[in-house]
């Protein structure tokens, strides 16, 4: 028998109703290391690498306690083989400006002009780097349950959409020019069933009561969300650089939007009062 298991015998009465604190858990690979997976339009939730769960639905409610504030990027010289153990991206970004400071040898001093960021870089007429953004939710229906990781591919990002299929930016600027918090609302994801890859849309579902709002806040300060939306990768060997293939005529470093397969509705602007009536009447008091 362990010496632990011999000082349960001794535990104090107040520590037998303490729980893990978030400290504890993240460090122990509890909350921290759970995610929810986009793989085969599929949402996946994944526990330390393995798949514990899936949701055959095509939509999922959530909330959304924090976020990257800056989109990241990461480059890979090979392609991605999935027989193969996951590796570091060659390059990346957390702030999609610069390349990291560990690295000792970037694909360019900064992201805009880097060979890797122009059209037809990668695959087709797509971007070699591509972006990304971290999300931390949380269950709609488990809010005092734990922090999943969701990394979002750039195609659920970036776009225009109606208002029951915004990419996330649009989602999120929608939401914040209504003048509300993504902290106060029930998301839905849902996939693109028009996107042969993993493509998602938001929109809001309904405001959430009080106490579930007291609970969202709280949860977003855990470090549990915390690390969830940090962009850490291990750095591999030193990396040549890679030219990208030549274009016919100058490139030119472009935003952030990827080409689109088929043309979508554009968002009309809305009043402040729209938000409430997409949900019906809800409140974020209680009554």
């Amino acid at each position: 028998m362990s010496e632990l298991a011999l000082f349960k015998n001794n535990l104090p009465d107040y520590l037998k109703e303490v729980e893990l604190d978030d400290v504890t858990k993240a460090l122990a690979g509890g909350s921290s290391s759970k995610r929810i997976s986009l793989r085969g339009g599929v949402f996946r939730m994944v526990v330390g690498g393995e798949e514990v769960a899936k949701n055959e639905n095509r939509s999922m409610n959530v909330v959304i306690v924090n976020a990257a504030k800056e989109v990241s990027r990461t480059f890979y010289a090979k392609a991605y083989n999935p027989s193969q153990d996951a590796t570091a991206p060659d390059c990346w970004s957390a702030d999609g400006n610069k390349p990291d400071a560990s690295l000792e040898s970037p694909q360019h001093h900064n992201c805009a002009e880097c060979p890797q960021n122009i059209k037809g870089s990668g695959q087709g007429e797509t971007r070699a780097c591509r972006f990304s953004r971290r999300l931390a939710l949380a269950l709609a229906d488990d809010l005092e349950g734990d922090i999943f990781q969701l990394v979002l591919p750039s195609k659920s990002i970036f776009g225009k959409g109606d208002l029951d299929h915004m990419p996330f930016e649009q989602y999120a600027k929608y939401v914040g020019s209504q003048g509300y918090n993504l902290n106060t609302l029930v998301t839905e994801m849902r996939f693109d069933e028009d996107s042969d890859t993993a493509k998602l849309f938001f929109r809001p579902v309904r405001f959430l009561q009080k106490d579930e709002w007291q609970s969202a806040v709280q949860l977003g300060n855990t470090p549990a969300a915390k690390s969830a939306v940090q962009m850490t990768v291990y750095q591999t060997d030193s990396t040549p650089k890679l030219s990208a293939p030549k274009a016919e005529k100058p490139a030119v470093a472009e935003a952030v939007e990827e080409p689109k397969k088929r043309e979508e509705k554009k968002a009309q602007p809305t009043e402040k009062k729209d938000l409430k009536a997409i949900m019906g009447d809800w409140s974020t008091d209680d009554e």
